[in-house]
């Protein structure tokens, strides 16, 4: 089973390597971590990773995965990258995104008419790219499965697991990796936290929300 995550410069990398030690726990798992070249690739919190396979040497895809971070509006106007995505998303068995990566497939046309989530801060703009807005840690429509923002790729990657390979083989995984979060604090999401906490991300977050919405239109 070929596990396809193109990766760009600034990308989150937890959108990806969460999803991906869930992914390598697949029956046959093939983890592919895909880009131009090579080179390390810079992510948005200050260290680079290695891709292990260049977009021309890569297979096919049995499940596509698209992180976001912060350059996910530079990587929409990127043609080889989307290049990249569109030829793998058009014979992969589950095409998948976890946060903004949701935006890269609806700058292809891939989500008109399909419910899907993104990070909370820009599910404002789904419907600006034909996507229908559910809120939730994951959704699945069809064989779109779209994760929330970036700690919600864990929840997002066992569902796609128990959809793909049953739920055993999911719940597996969340006991091995003892994914069990117990979180300090009950600030996670827009409706939990204090208006200080919620105006200060808003405030972080608008630059990065109107660059995506220059690049949708």
């Amino acid at each position: 089973m070929n596990i396809v995550f193109p990766i760009f410069d600034g990308v989150t990398q937890l959108d990806f390597t969460g999803p991906a030690q869930m992914f390598s726990m697949l029956p046959g798992a093939n983890v592919y971590v895909a880009a131009t070249s090579l080179s390390p690739i810079p992510t948005d919190c200050g260290f680079s990773i290695g891709p292990n396979i260049t977009f021309e040497d890569c297979p096919d895809a049995d499940i596509l995965c698209i992180p976001g971070g912060y350059g996910t509006a530079l990587a929409c106007g990127n043609p080889a990258f989307m290049r990249f995505v569109e030829l793998k998303a058009s014979n992969a068995k589950w095409i998948t995104s976890v946060c903004t990566g949701m935006f890269v497939l609806g700058k292809l046309g891939l989500l008109k008419g399909k419910r899907v989530t993104s990070h909370w801060a820009f599910t404002d703009l789904i419907a600006e790219c034909g996507g229908i807005y559910e809120p939730g840690r994951f959704v699945v429509d069809g064989n779109i499965i779209t994760g929330g923002g970036v700690t919600a790729g864990l929840d997002f990657a066992l569902k796609v697991m128990a959809v793909v390979a049953g739920e055993e083989t999911a719940k597996n995984a969340q006991l091995l990796l003892e994914y069990d979060p117990c979180p300090p604090f009950d600030s996670g999401n827009r409706e939990t936290a204090s208006k200080m906490t919620l105006d200060s991300i808003l405030s972080m977050a608008e630059d990065s929300v109107q660059e995506m919405r220059e690049v949708l239109r």
